[in-house]
């Protein structure tokens, strides 16, 4: 039997190879998308309430204690806690609202996603976007009712 000579694989070009992420010059060129801005926003609203947790349960229990204890629940978005502004109560408290509507928004997405078996780029994108606006906008609504604004 004689045998043929076999052509060799087509080359391709060398593909460029990333070892060392630099921080300063890279990071900032970097674009997430969004899937993974709300992804990581997801992580961080989690810690936010995990670690103002102290904070809501003493609202709580300072809001319904009393008559008089609801007083002071007030006057501290009146009138702030101590040397703490009222103002920066309100903030707080708005990035709690922020941290609770998000997570909650992005879970809600996250089962969806489960549920339907739908898991695709364009998908993920949209229900991203959507995500983000949701969240956002329940946001405004609710701060401009936190800082007296209707």
């Amino acid at each position: 039997m004689a045998s043929t000579p076999s052509t060799p694989p087509p080359v391709s070009a060398k593909r460029p190879e990333f070892r060392n992420i630099h921080a300063l010059s890279d990071l900032p060129n970097y674009r997430l998308p969004a899937a993974g801005i709300v992804s990581i926003l997801h992580r961080i609203s989690g810690v936010l309430m995990f670690l103002l947790m102290p904070f809501v349960i003493w609202l709580f229990d300072v809001s319904v204690t009393s008559e008089i204890s609801f007083e002071s629940f007030r006057s501290a978005f009146l009138a702030g806690i101590g040397f703490v502004p009222a103002w920066f109560v309100k903030l707080v408290t708005l990035g709690l609202i922020w941290g609770y509507l998000h997570h909650f928004t992005a879970g809600v997405r996250h089962l969806w996603m489960d549920a339907t078996h739908s898991v695709s780029k364009a998908q993920g994108k949209q229900s991203a976007v959507a995500t983000l606006v949701i969240s956002l906008a329940l946001t405004v609504v609710l701060g401009a009712k936190l800082f007296g604004l209707y």
